[in-house]
């Protein structure tokens, strides 16, 4: 076995929704699309290097800044989530949610800059996962992270069509509409 162990069967690698940039700066990297969030906030982008590395990475676009022109903080924080899940995604064998995440700023970054992380496992046990690392610009360090993983025991199941994983996950606007109603109902009967 060459210096990448068999990692295969993981979701990093395995995940029904995974797909490969062909062509362009990213063409090699990885993304998912189940997530309509990451989509619309994305393209977020990983890939395994040597030694089971994994290094994620996106170039900052106009949407992804704050009123003041630099990336705004909580875009760092979505991108820091994807970076915890693609790290822990060489053990991570089912779907899992964050816990626990954990951000020190150290800097800023503007639009058309390369933004990557890299990190690590720092432990992994029946149902934690804890991720560490940092986000850079070039030399310059960005912000540190840390995160923490629970394991669920359903299995991952992406949809042909990810536009419509809204109407799948979310009650229709008909329902809230018959739930804001009641709402008002009962508000006026006090």
């Amino acid at each position: 076995m060459s210096d990448l162990e068999d990692f295969s069967s993981s979701t990093l690698l395995s995940r029904p929704d995974l797909h490969e940039a062909t062509e362009g700066e990213f063409k090699g990297w990885r993304t998912w699309t189940f997530d309509p969030f990451l989509n619309h906030t994305g393209p977020f982008w990983h890939r395994v290097e040597a030694e089971r590395k994994v290094r994620c990475a996106f170039r900052v676009q106009k949407k992804h800044l704050n009123g003041a022109g630099i990336v705004h903080g909580g875009c760092f924080l979505v991108f820091v989530d994807y970076c915890v899940f693609a790290i822990a995604g060489l053990i991570l064998d089912s779907p899992g949610v964050t816990v626990s995440l954990s951000s020190d700023f150290l800097s800023t970054a503007r639009e058309g800059e390369l933004i990557e992380a890299t990190g690590e496992v720092t432990r992994a046990g029946g149902s934690l996962i804890f991720v560490r690392g940092e986000l850079k610009t070039g030399e310059r360090i960005l912000l540190t992270f840390s995160g923490t993983l629970k394991r669920l025991k359903q299995k991952i199941r992406a949809k042909s069509n990810p536009e419509s994983l809204g109407s799948e996950r979310y009650p229709s606007s008909a329902h809230q509409d018959r739930a804001h109603g009641r709402r008002q109902d009962a508000a006026a009967r006090l």
